[in-house]
């Protein structure tokens, strides 16, 4: 199923300043999520980011804090699953209401705190879109055992500039010039 503007949001899970530096691939990571941010923002849609035990974590990464701008509020967590944090769960239930159906997961880790809260999502109806090159671990092989065991579970791996281009969905469009730069 293609992404819609008027169902979707994008989470973006636990990119906080300690753990990052930890994570494979993290600066392709980091780009990825802020072109999905940009992306987000253009076309209107809500953004929901956690942050897992910011207090030994620190909070998310100063870049991607300043790419979200005004859209920068983290909602707290201790559970692994994002579903498990009573504000997510109010938010997302929320977002629902209003007829959005459809998710973006990008962040990490992949096999933790992603992998959880996607067989949440997926569990509870969700129609779930991971950004495969938009997530991460520390050990590669964790990732990409995090990606077969979500596509497996029935959420669509694609990379970023897919979801991009569907969301999209036509050049020549105000959206389209504006994300321009974010293909080069």
């Amino acid at each position: 199923m293609f992404l819609q503007k008027d169902s979707s949001v994008l989470l973006v899970v636990d990119m906080q300043e300690k753990l990052l530096p930890t994570i494979s691939r993290k600066e392709d990571i980091t780009a990825n999520i802020k072109r999905l941010i940009a992306l987000a923002k253009t076309m209107e849609l809500p953004i929901v980011l956690t942050e897992q035990y910011p207090k030994g974590l620190g909070k998310t990464d100063s870049s991607l804090a300043q790419e979200l701008g005004e859209h920068y509020a983290p909602i707290e967590k201790m559970t692994f699953s994002c579903m498990g944090a009573e504000a997510f769960r109010k938010t997302v239930y929320q977002l629902r209401l209003q007829g959005r159906y459809q998710i973006t997961v990008s962040g990490i880790e992949a096999h933790v705190c992603v992998y959880q809260t996607v067989i949440h999502l997926l569990s509870e109806g969700w129609d779930v879109h991971i950004a495969a090159d938009g997530i991460g671990s520390r050990a590669e092989q964790n990732w990409l055992w995090a990606l077969d065991l979500m596509g497996q579970s029935g959420a669509l791996i694609k990379p970023t500039e897919t979801i991009m281009f569907e969301m999209l969905e036509r050049a020549g469009t105000p959206q389209f010039k504006a994300m321009m730069p974010h293909f080069k």
